[in-house]
């Protein structure tokens, strides 16, 4: 972990993964994350994985990759004294985040409002389906609903195959990342300002603007997007290619990759073959061009000819299965992964995964493995401030 969220805690109320991969952000870089769980199981995704071990352990494998790094308390937020018990926490807190529908902690008498009167200058972030405003916002969600409707599978797959969903919960991810950006975000305004601030994500929106590309070209130039599978919809040859062993994505995107590209395959004469000559022109003949360029590619495998093009600066990727590219150099090197010995109630070591980015050269891996429901009750509550500790206490 990092320390540049070093003294900042944030209470993590949140369920299964946009959340929790939120407060997951967070504290890899550093922030004091303490869950809050519901007495009966807590986070479903303790529950929730390919191994049936795992999940009768509570540390299933969707738990297992966002919750590293953080702290566990049980409340039950139906009880008087529980609840209680959290505002105490919230005195202490600089910021929380959940992902209950709208409404649920007004109702539970712990929202926004009412918190902010315990700590004026609480940081709570939101997360939900559709947002706290408008006609769906009561409406249930998961990942899955949230990419058909915000148009991203319409465009997944082929004219034949789409619409299809993306092959990982993208919608619940995207809204874990803008949580955590927008949190950070108003905890610099927390410091410079001394005001708080409630921020409300939602993750249709949240999908919606990382589809930035496709719709801006249908608001601007009136261009509705259309399913093309592994080919760039802005260039050609750009996409998935057959090689002598497997698959290759190749994005000659420019036109002296274009170039480049030809020579190494042994086509220089498509350069000037009036068919793909300029961008416009391959992209309206692609599917010729990229028959020619698979003829050529199919006498060596994918990995010397990714290194062959890469060398010569034109982007190119084998498609790899997770277990590939956990193996790949690139990925050890840099320190993906983490392992820890020992955990809770498991008999052999876990690997997890940490954020996408370094700090000053050093990977920011999680220092303590994924909390055991409840396991710092004790930790937590007898650390609070010693006027929150006496209320606790009561």
């Amino acid at each position: 972990m990092t320390d540049l969220l070093s003294g900042i805690r944030v209470l993590d109320l949140t369920n299964v993964l946009a959340g929790p991969y939120c407060a997951y952000q967070l504290a890899l870089l550093g922030a004091d994350v303490i869950k809050v769980e519901a007495p009966q199981g807590g986070d479903l995704a303790r529950q929730l994985g390919g191994s049936p071990e795992l999940n009768s352990t509570g540390m299933g494998a969707s738990f297992l990759a966002q919750n590293a790094g953080k702290r566990s308390v049980v409340l039950d937020l139906k009880k008087e004294a529980d609840r209680e018990r959290f505002l105490d926490l919230v005195a202490s807190a600089d910021a929380l985040v959940e992902n209950f529908r709208p409404g649920v902690m007004d109702r539970l008498g712990l929202g926004y409002a009412r918190l902010k009167e315990v700590r004026p200058s609480l940081v709570y972030c939101a997360i939900s389906g559709f947002g706290q405003t408008g006609p769906m916002r009561d409406n249930p969600a998961y990942d899955q609903i949230i990419q058909g409707l915000s148009g991203i599978m319409s465009i997944t797959g082929t004219a034949q195959t789409a619409p299809l969903r993306v092959g990982y919960p993208v919608a619940d991810t995207l809204g874990g990342l803008v949580g955590a950006f927008a949190i950070t975000a108003a905890l610099v305004k927390q410091k410079t300002t001394g005001e708080g601030a409630f921020l409300d994500v939602s993750m249709l929106e949240c999908t919606l603007s990382a589809l930035g590309w496709p719709v801006s070209n249908y608001l601007t130039a009136g261009v509705e997007p259309q399913p093309m599978g592994n080919e760039n919809m802005t260039a050609a040859p750009s996409g998935t290619f057959r090689t002598g062993d497997g698959l290759l994505n190749i994005a000659a995107n420019k036109q002296e990759q274009f170039v480049t590209l030809c020579r190494l395959v042994g086509l220089p004469e498509l350069v000037s073959d009036p068919r793909f000559a300029e961008r416009e022109t391959r992209k309206r003949n692609r599917i010729a061009l990229k028959a020619l360029i698979e003829d050529a590619l199919a006498n060596s495998s994918a990995a010397a000819w990714e290194e062959t093009l890469n060398r010569a600066g034109v982007p190119a990727g084998r498609v790899l299965t997770i277990p590939q590219v956990l193996a790949e150099q690139q990925v050890i090197e840099r320190d993906m992964t983490t392992r820890f010995d020992s955990m809770p109630n498991i008999d052999r070591p876990l690997t997890v995964v940490r954020g996408g980015f370094m700090v000053d050269g050093a990977a920011p891996l999680p220092t303590n493995p994924p909390p055991a429901l409840g396991e710092h009750m004790d930790e937590v509550f007898a650390s609070l401030p010693p006027r929150v500790k006496k209320r606790a206490q009561a």
